[in-house]
């Protein structure tokens, strides 16, 4: 059966405002069929890298905060460390990108909680079920003790799974330091020594003794002893240890599917995505780009995998803008007839919702209801 996905456009008439409207079509998706009373509810977004100006205004995490209080439930909005250097790299660098991105209680009305931890290595344990890629994801430990989970998401282009919404915010967005490691990566960490300052905090870390020093004192793994888990990229502060085998992009986005279907069963979850400000590229980045089509609309629903289909659908009938990074690669390569593969031409968006829907994440088919009126 098709899940049903609400619309809202983003036009606000007088004495409406867009805020109203959020509210509106999270009611009219059937939220209230969550019992939040008492209940830990997360509510995952994206903080935003400083310098970018394409992420979600706080106000609208607002909104579902006020919302599940009213219902009796215990709210707070969360994230999980990058691998990548940046400003959210530890939960104090990533609450401080918070706030100066106006996430803070004075705004949002409630907490905010780095959900693996200070070096990105509170995590859990959690079972794939019929995982082909992961057996066992490793996902932000706050946010597999919340009893609630709500994605409010972004939606916009991304270089590798060729936009970034619900599925993508849920799956990588929840892993650990580790957890995106082994999605991003099919391989295992090195040192360069260039930057490795001989501290031996790495080697407190790794469970398999992987980690040895040479006789100037900087730190070698021992591939064949590494098992790959990424606890010691959390505990280096001088950004020695990366990894830079990187997966196929058919394979992150399947390996994405795998941590999102972890993330999401056996809890009742709810989706939003905001069609809005679509750059090109993610919100990891420090600066945007113009956006690909026109502010389009928000969309809701219980099924995450028919929500991003539907947002793809409404992107690709929308016009190009003109002066974007869409609008120079069409000049240059043939029209590949979808907006987002023809804006990043490697990615593949679509091996992660059909793989989505093989684990019984949700379905690509979809009812679209319009709440707007007429």
């Amino acid at each position: 059966m098709a899940s049903k996905v609400y619309f809202t456009d983003m036009r606000a008439e007088p004495g409406n405002n867009l805020l109203q409207k959020l509210k509106k079509l999270i009611i009219k998706a059937g939220i209230d069929n969550i019992d939040f009373n008492n209940k830990y509810v997360a509510i995952k977004v994206h903080f935003g890298e400083p310098g970018n100006m394409a992420y979600l205004r706080p106000n609208y995490a607002r909104v579902i905060v006020d919302y599940v209080k009213s219902k009796g439930g215990k709210p707070f909005l969360t994230d999980c460390n990058t691998l990548y250097v940046g400003n959210r790299k530890d939960a104090l660098e990533h609450l401080t990108a918070a706030y100066e991105n106006g996430f803070n209680p004075l705004v949002t009305n409630c907490h905010t909680i780095i959900a693996d931890g200070l070096r990105g290595t509170d995590e859990q344990l959690v079972e794939v079920v019929g995982g082909t890629y992961v057996k066992q994801a490793k996902i932000g430990k706050a946010i597999m003790d919340a009893d609630i989970f709500i994605s409010l998401n972004h939606f916009k282009g991304h270089e590798t799974a060729g936009f970034g919404g619900a599925i993508k915010n849920i799956g990588m967005g929840c892993g650990s330091r580790a957890g995106k490691m082994e999605q991003h990566c099919d391989g295992k960490p090195t040192i360069n020594l260039t930057k490795c300052r001989g501290c031996h905090k790495c080697s407190t870390q790794c469970a398999q003794d992987a980690i040895y020093f040479n006789c100037d004192g900087k730190a070698v793994i021992n591939i064949d002893k590494c098992v790959g888990c990424g606890r010691c990229l959390g505990e280096c502060n001088f950004n020695a240890i990366h990894n830079s085998n990187n997966s196929s992009v058919k394979l992150f986005n399947m390996k994405m599917a795998e941590y999102a279907s972890a993330v999401l069963r056996n809890r009742p979850n709810f989706h939003i995505n905001l069609i809005m400000d679509v750059a090109p590229v993610c919100d990891c980045r420090s600066a945007n780009d113009t956006p690909i089509v026109a502010d389009i609309g928000m969309l809701a629903s219980f099924d995450p995998v028919a929500l991003d289909k539907a947002c793809v659908d409404k992107c690709n009938q929308a016009p190009v803008l003109p002066n974007s990074q869409l609008a120079e690669q069409l000049a240059k390569h043939t029209d590949l007839h979808e907006h987002f593969k023809n804006t990043n031409v490697n990615s593949d968006w679509q091996a992660c919702l059909t793989h989505c829907q093989e684990l019984g994440v949700g379905e690509q088919e979809y009812e679209l209801v319009s709440i707007d009126k007429p």
